[in-house]
C-alpha cells in the first residue's frame, strides 16, 4: 500500500487529478485550494542561480589523512595520519548558465566542504592555479566579458580579448584556458586547486603560508574543440553522466591533496608576490608536500538538496588554517557568503548540507526560516556576554595576527608586477603539437575580434614569448606586428 499524498497542511488528498469545476465544462472555482496550491508551489520551485559557476556537478566523499603536517597546523583534521572526514565537493564551469553544456571551453570550479570535528571547512578554488586578475575591484567587470551582451544577448568574443588585452595579468589564465587543459573530460580527470595563498598555524602559533593542489589519480583527460562540439551535439551533460555513473557503477574517482608550504620570511624573499593570484609557487623552491586522499563514493540522493543548494565559501575556516593578504581571497571572503545569503537566505548553513557535523551555537535571531533551534533552550541568553549559561568565547583557539601591514591606499595592482615570465614559462613547456593546438584554439575564440584588439593581445603573446604571438597571428591568418609595437627594452 503506497503513503497516503496530502497537501503541505497534512490533509489527505482525495483526487490529484482534476480540478473542481462548476461542471464538467465550467470554469474552475477559487475554492480548490489544493490546485492553487500545487501551482503556487511549482512558481517557487526554482531559486536563482548562480551569479557565476550556475552550472554544477558534484558528490560526497571522504578525506583520509596519509601525511604528517602537524608541524604546520593545528587543524584536528590533520591530527593524525588514518584520520577520515566526511565531505562533499561541487565541480562546476564560470561563464555557463544553469543549462550551458558541460563540455564547453571554460575554467572548472573546483569547491570541497569538509564536515570536520571543528566545524565546516570550505576550499573554494579551480581547476587551475591562478586565477585572470589579482584585484577583486575587477572581478565583476571580468565576469561581465563572461556572460551575454546587454543588446544582442550573446557571448561576445570582443569582450573577452578587449578585457584580456587590457589586462596583462590575464595572460598566464587566458594561456592555461586556450591549452589542452582547456576542455576536461570530465570532473574525474582534472586536478583541483585552493588557487588562493592560505596559512597554516600550528600549535605553537608560528604561521606558515599554504597553497593547496588536488591532484588526479584518474588521469587527465581533455577534449580538442573539434571533439567538444561534436559531443555537444550529442548530450549537453556529459559530466554529470560521466561522474554520476562512475559512481553508481563504484569507479570511485580519487585526488591526492598536496600542500607547498612557504615560511613567513620566505614571502619577503620571493622574486614576485607570493599573495597574487596569477602567480603560482615554482615548486622547486616550494616543493608538494602529500597530505592525504580525497575520495568521491557517494551520488546525492537529491540534486536540488545537496548540490544546488550547497553554499561554499572561503569564510568558512578551522582553528590552524587561515586567510592570506591575497586582495582577491579577503573580496571572497565576503562575497561568497553573502551570495548564499541572497539566494539563499540567512539561514543557508542550517540547511542539512550545508549543517557542520560539530555542535553549532551562536546569537543569530530570527529571520525568514528560522526553523531549528531560536534559543529555546537557554531563552534568557538571547544577547553576549550573559549570566546565563549561554555560548562563550575560547580563547585557546585564536589565530596568530597577521604580520603584514602598509599604508592604506589604492595602490596599483600592475605597478612593478612581472606577467609575462610565467606565461612564457608555461609556453616552453608545451610540445610542438601542444603549441599548435594553442595558437588554433586561440584564433578560434578570437573569430570576429577587431583587428585593434588582435594586435593589442598580439603584443602579450610577444612579451611572454615571439614564438607564442609568430603562432598565434599565422593561426589567425594575420600581420604580427607585436614586434615593431614593442618600445626597445620592452
Amino acid at each position: 500500500m503506497p503513503r497516503r499524498l496530502t497537501t503541505t497542511g497534512g490533509r489527505p488528498v482525495a483526487d490529484n487529478q482534476n480540478s473542481i469545476t462548476a461542471g464538467p465544462r465550467g470554469p474552475v472555482l477559487l475554492q480548490d485550494y489544493q490546485l492553487l496550491e500545487k501551482l503556487a508551489h511549482q512558481n517557487r520551485e526554482r531559486i536563482p542561480e548562480r551569479v557565476v559557476h550556475a552550472k554544477g556537478w558534484g558528490a560526497h566523499g571522504t578525506f583520509t589523512v596519509t601525511g604528517d603536517i602537524t608541524e604546520y597546523t593545528g587543524a584536528s583534521m590533520f591530527s593524525k595520519v588514518g584520520k577520515q572526514v566526511p565531505l562533499i565537493v561541487r565541480f562546476s564551469t564560470v561563464a555557463g548558465e544553469l543549462g550551458a553544456a558541460d563540455a564547453e571551453r571554460d575554467v572548472r570550479g573546483f569547491g570541497v566542504k569538509f564536515y570536520t570535528d571543528e566545524g565546516n571547512w570550505d576550499l573554494v578554488g579551480n581547476n587551475t592555479p591562478v586565477f585572470f586578475v589579482r584585484d577583486p575591484y575587477k572581478f565583476p567587470d571580468f565576469i561581465h566579458t563572461q556572460k551575454r551582451h546587454p543588446r544582442t544577448n550573446l557571448r561576445s568574443n570582443t569582450a573577452m580579448w578587449d578585457f584580456w588585452s587590457l589586462s596583462p595579468e590575464s595572460l598566464h589564465q587566458v594561456t592555461i584556458l586556450m591549452s589542452d587543459r582547456g576542455i576536461p573530460v570530465a570532473p574525474m580527470y582534472m586536478n583541483g586547486y585552493g588557487s588562493h595563498t592560505y596559512s597554516f598555524w600550528n600549535e605553537d602559533g608560528e604561521r606558515t603560508w599554504v597553497k593547496f593542489h588536488f591532484k588526479t589519480q584518474q588521469g587527465h583527460r581533455h577534449y580538442t574543440n573539434a571533439e567538444a562540439a561534436e559531443l555537444i551535439g550529442r548530450t549537453r551533460e556529459s559530466y554529470q553522466e560521466e561522474l554520476y555513473g562512475a559512481i553508481e557503477r563504484g569507479e570511485f574517482p580519487k585526488w591526492t591533496l598536496n600542500v607547498q608550504v612557504m615560511p613567513e620570511a620566505d614571502a619577503e624573499k620571493a622574486p614576485f608576490n607570493p599573495f597574487d593570484l596569477t602567480k603560482v609557487w615554482p615548486h622547486a623552491a616550494w616543493p608538494l608536500i602529500e597530505v592525504g586522499v580525497m575520495e568521491l563514493n557517494r551520488n546525492p540522493d537529491n540534486y536540488f538538496a545537496e548540490i544546488e543548494q550547497l553554499a561554499l565559501s572561503p569564510s568558512n575556516i578551522v582553528p590552524g588554517i587561515g586567510w592570506s593578504p591575497d586582495k582577491m581571497l579577503q573580496a571572497r571572503i565576503f562575497s561568497y557568503a553573502d551570495a548564499h545569503r541572497y539566494r539563499l537566505g540567512a539561514h543557508y548553513e542550517a540547511l542539512p548540507v550545508n549543517r557542520p557535523k560539530s555542535e553549532v551555537a551562536h546569537y543569530h535571531k530570527d529571520g525568514p526560516m528560522r526553523f531549528f533551534d531560536n534559543n529555546e533552550q537557554t531563552p534568557d541568553a538571547f544577547y553576549e556576554p550573559n549570566s546565563f549559561g549561554g555560548p562563550a568565547q575560547d580563547a585557546s583557539v585564536g589565530e596568530p595576527p597577521l604580520r603584514i601591514s602598509g599604508d592604506a591606499d589604492r595602490w596599483d595592482h600592475r605597478d612593478g608586477n612581472d606577467d609575462y615570465t610565467q606565461p612564457g614559462n608555461l609556453f616552453r613547456l608545451f610540445n610542438d603539437e601542444q603549441k599548435k593546438r594553442l595558437f588554433g584554439n586561440i584564433a578560434a575564440a578570437m573569430a570576429g575580434v577587431p583587428e585593434e584588439i588582435v594586435q593589442r593581445q598580439l603584443v602579450h603573446f610577444h612579451r611572454a614569448d615571439p614564438a607564442y604571438a609568430e603562432g598565434v597571428a599565422r593561426a589567425l591568418g594575420v600581420e604580427n606586428r607585436a614586434a615593431a609595437t614593442e618600445p626597445v627594452g620592452a
